[in-house]
């Protein structure tokens, strides 16, 4: 077993032994980065959970960003023309996960910025006007299950979420947001680990109820909802995915 291996069984066994938090110094910090004997703090941060801070999760996903690169690990990268990262405040309680990245997207290298995107900002922005929430889409993290876009927004295949899933999950780990929102089936079937075919997948029958992602060591709950581009064929369902955000709102208002 190596040192980043010995630390993480260190950590977990502290989490075991109800130990939320620790302290790090900034001396071991540095030591960590220097040695490069641990990738990305965040490796760590979630065996046993420590309180980072604006600055180290900026960091973190900065790291993450690099080692992402000029990404051609699959073949999504030969289309593409700009890796849509993800985009919000790294200490948001609430991070929206979306499919992939559309032809607007692709253009501007940001998250749902076309038609689908004024919906989902519109709904963020409602959310936070909420009774006594105040938060806008700036206040919040959106990324997608993967980060280039598919040939004429087709879905994402299997190899090709099995090649990026694992930048998202990193994001996850950073952000340690409260809760999840899924945006449509894509996202939720992939977070939930499902091994069924997608075409057996109905968002419509899971949407409206919570279910646990866990990672590394953190559970945390997910609300699937429609991806915003179905409010565009179906504009009169909007009331459907507010009502999931009004559950979100309460059990977001639980945790405070």
């Amino acid at each position: 077993m190596d040192l980043q291996e010995d630390l993480i069984s260190i950590l977990k066994f502290y989490k075991s032994l109800g130990i939320e938090s620790i302290p790090l110094a900034d001396s071991f910090k540095e030591t960590v980065q220097k040695s490069n004997l641990i990738s990305s703090e965040y490796v760590i941060a979630n065996a046993v959970k420590i309180n980072l801070s604006s600055e180290e999760k900026a960091q973190a996903l900065k790291s993450l960003l690099e080692e992402i690169g000029d990404c051609q690990r699959c073949k999504l990268s030969k289309g593409r023309k700009n890796i849509v990262f993800g985009e919000g405040d790294v200490n948001t309680p609430i991070m929206f996960i979306g499919e992939a990245p559309g032809r607007d997207e692709d253009i501007q290298g940001r998250p749902f910025v076309g038609q689908a995107g004024q919906i989902l900002t519109s709904l963020i922005n409602n959310m936070g006007k909420e009774k006594g929430f105040n938060f806008q889409r700036d206040d919040v993290f959106i990324a997608n299950i993967v980060k280039c876009r598919p040939p004429e927004n087709r879905d994402p295949q299997p190899d090709e979420i099995a090649s990026c899933i694992k930048f998202l999950n990193k994001q996850v780990e950073v952000i340690a947001p409260k809760i999840i929102i899924s945006l449509g089936r894509i996202s939720t079937h992939t977070l939930m680990g499902l091994k069924t075919p997608l075409n057996k997948f109905s968002i419509s029958e899971a949407r409206g109820k919570f279910f646990d992602y866990k990672i590394n060591g953190m559970t945390i709950p997910v609300m699937p909802t429609f991806h915003p581009a179905y409010f565009l064929r179906n504009p009169k369902d909007k009331h459907l995915t507010w009502s999931d955000a009004l559950v979100v709102l309460e059990k977001l208002r639980r945790t405070e």
